[in-house]
């Protein structure tokens, strides 16, 4: 499998996960910043949160870990929260907008 299609995959697994607070998946919502897929199977995911002292956290990162780890071709998966640049509404994907009713 090529570091492109295992991408995709991770795109569609990251569909799948959801803040408990919110009806919209991490992906839609502008939380993912970065994929990297090395040769070797490892992926590493920069993630931010809708706010920094998000209830969920720990939550939320352990189900991105679990769910990435569990697409063949990957090995492991490292997951960074990270806060810059800071999370806002504008990163969200038209769907989401139009779910949350910012549309």
């Amino acid at each position: 499998m090529t570091k492109f299609e295992i991408e995709e995959k991770i795109v569609d697994m990251l569909k799948t996960v959801f803040d408990p607070e919110i009806p919209v998946n991490v992906y839609d919502l502008g939380l993912i910043y970065k994929i990297d897929v090395s040769e070797d199977g490892e992926v590493s995911i920069d993630m931010t949160l809708t706010a920094p002292n998000c209830p969920a956290a720990d939550f939320i990162m352990e189900d991105v870990r679990q769910k990435v780890e569990s697409i063949d071709g990957v090995n492991s998966a490292t997951i960074n929260l990270v806060f810059e640049p800071e999370w806002d509404k504008d990163m969200m994907s038209e769907e989401a907008k139009l779910e949350l009713g910012f549309l």
